[in-house]
């Protein structure tokens, strides 16, 4: 029997080997990409639901102001279910119009240092 018969037609070990090294490397990068998209996707459910969140407690101060029913300190809260992770806090601030607050309602949801949380500003008159 000749050298080049039946091992010429199949692969060696070695590059079976090496083969596998490459899909099993581009399969751990598919993995981790998904993971990481699970991740994003996570964190704009909550940077959006913090967004409505500040939105509503924005118009809840607008019409409490319109109504002459608001304090104007700091005060701070958390939301009802199923929003009970997010926490409030409305802050006002005097500007060189007596007449104008600035309002700023900040929704958090974690750590306010590693930018867990949204702010929303607006003018009372």
């Amino acid at each position: 029997m000749t050298t080049g018969g039946l091992w010429a037609k199949g692969f060696t070990l070695l590059e079976v080997m090496v083969a596998l090294a490459i899909v099993s490397v581009a399969l751990v990068s598919l993995l981790s990409l998904g993971n990481r998209s699970v991740a994003a996707q996570t964190r704009l459910q909550r940077l959006t639901h913090a967004t409505l969140l500040a939105q509503q407690k924005m118009a809840e101060t607008e019409v409490n102001s319109r109504r002459g029913k608001l304090e104007r300190t700091l005060q701070q809260g958390t939301f009802a279910v199923p929003y009970e992770g997010y926490r409030w806090r409305l802050e006002f601030a005097e500007t060189p119009l007596p007449a104008v607050m600035l309002v700023t309602v900040t929704v958090a949801w974690g750590d306010e240092k590693k930018n867990e949380a949204v702010d929303v500003s607006s003018f009372l008159f």
